[in-house]
Order: structure tokens, then sequence, then C-alpha cells
């Protein structure tokens, strides 16, 4: 299973930015697909999850501004960032649970892409 991320960038304060993951391989069902971030000298954070019944939650901090949503096929999900702030600025990870093919369970990390917002 591969995660693929990309989508960020240097924005100003105000902008907005989307943010793609892209799960590809064996996959047989997507149980959750995240998206964390974490910003230099802190922890990796949650920012949004999507489940396998579309359902969606968010922390507190990006509620109201930012939204995750996915493809049909639910192989790739979507992080529509809005009204972006200094403080959003971070590395922003993927992270998917799966159920392979061969029916083990799959729980990993994509690359991470940079999203920078400027005052």
């Amino acid at each position: 299973v591969q995660l693929q991320a990309s989508g960020g960038g240097l924005v100003q304060a105000g902008g907005s930015l989307r943010l793609s993951c892209r799960a590809s391989g064996s996959i047989r069902s997507i149980n959750a697909i995240d998206w964390y971030r974490q910003a230099p000298g802190k922890t990796r954070d949650l920012v949004a999850r999507m489940a396998s019944d579309g359902s969606a939650g968010y922390a507190d901090s990006v509620k109201g501004r930012f939204t995750i949503s996915s493809d049909n096929a639910k192989t790739t999900v979507y992080l529509q960032t809005q009204s972006l702030k200094p403080e959003d600025t971070a590395v922003y990870y993927c992270h998917a649970d799966v159920l392979t093919t061969s029916g083990n369970r799959y729980v990993g990390w994509g690359q991470g892409t940079q999203v920078t917002v400027s005052s």
C-alpha cells in the first residue's frame, strides 16, 4: 500500500490550498484516511478524519475552515483548507487504515506535504 500526499505550498494568510492523499496498491477496503500535521518542535496532531461511512471529524482548531472529502472510490482523500492562518504552517501527513486484498490490516503514513502560511 502506498500513500501519496500532494498539494502543499506557500500561501498568504486568508488563502486556501487543497491537499490530496492518494492510496494505491493492494487495497480491499479503506477503514479511514486521516490528515495530521506537525509544526517544527511540536507533536504530530490529528487535523481531520474521514471514516469508511463517509463521516468526518475535525480538530477544533480547523473546524469551519477545513473540509475533508473523497472521490467516489474513496481512495483519494482531499483536505480543502481555507482562511489559512500562520499557525496552520506545518508538514501535513496523510494516514490510512486499510484492509488489504490479502486480508491484512495496513496502517501507515504518506510522505508529508509542506504548508506554509505567511502573515
